[in-house]
Formats: C-alpha cells, sequence, structure tokens
C-alpha cells in the first residue's frame, strides 16, 4: 500500500514541494518546528534509511545538501540540523531543520503555525534557489 508520502509524490495528496528530481523530492513539513521545516524523501518506498542501496544513499545525502542550501539562502539561521526518526511514516525521510540552537531540533516542542500563504510563499522562495542551485 502506498505511503502517505508516496500519494504526495503521485500529486494525490498536496504538498509544498520545495524541490524534486528523478529520485527523491522535498517538501515543507506541515507541522514544522523552525520556518524552513523541509522533509527530503526518497520516491522508492522503503521504510527505513539504512535499508537504501549504497549508491542510493549517497546521491539521497547529495540532494538533500543542496535543499539545505537552498533553505539555508530563504530562512535566517545558524545551520541546517538534521534528523532521522523514522517512526512516524513507514518510508524514509530526512528531516532538515534550520537551527540557532540544540534546542531547535527538539520534537517534543510545540509546533509552529504557518498558515497557507506563508507555506506557499517560502515553499516557492526555496524552489527558486533550489532550481537557480543547477
Amino acid at each position: 500500500m502506498p505511503t502517505i508520502f508516496s500519494k504526495i509524490a503521485a500529486r494525490e495528496i498536496p504538498g509544498y514541494f520545495v524541490a524534486e528530481d528523478n529520485d527523491f523530492f522535498a517538501i515543507l513539513d506541515i507541522n514544522p518546528l523552525t520556518e524552513g521545516h523541509t522533509l527530503v524523501i526518497p520516491k522508492i518506498e522503503v521504510d527505513y534509511l539504512f535499508d537504501l542501496d549504497d549508491e542510493t544513499t549517497a546521491a539521497y545525502h547529495v540532494f538533500a545538501k543542496k535543499v539545505s542550501k537552498a533553505i539555508e539562502a530563504n530562512v535566517s539561521c545558524e545551520r541546517i540540523g538534521m534528523a532521522v526518526i523514522g517512526l512516524e511514516v513507514p518510508h524514509a525521510h530526512i528531516h532538515l531543520i534550520p537551527i540557532n540552537g540544540v534546542g531547535d531540533i527538539n520534537f517534543a516542542r510545540p509546533k509552529l503555525e504557518m498558515n497557507t500563504e506563508q507555506f506557499e510563499t517560502l515553499s516557492e522562495n526555496i524552489r527558486n534557489t533550489f532550481t537557480s542551485l543547477d
């Protein structure tokens, strides 16, 4: 059965896309810890990140790196933190989270509230930057 991420990739469910290629895509997290919190997802349905083959894992991290540069260009932060939890959705994904301190990446914190217009503007800005990095 397709995961929610597969349905978003297939455009069956909406998502705020910030980047995409043939193998991966990145969307804004709809329950962000900070502005710009993004999920980077392989299109192949694999539950556990470390079950990806070495070649895909390497390409995945290169894609995530480019996404992080696009986020960093659009969101004020010290760094882009990365987290892999792997329990919320049975489909491998990386969280890229703009941070200014360690506490910014605490998933127990209250989530940032953003409206549709804020999500749309931010996703468009990050997407435009990502595209210009080619």
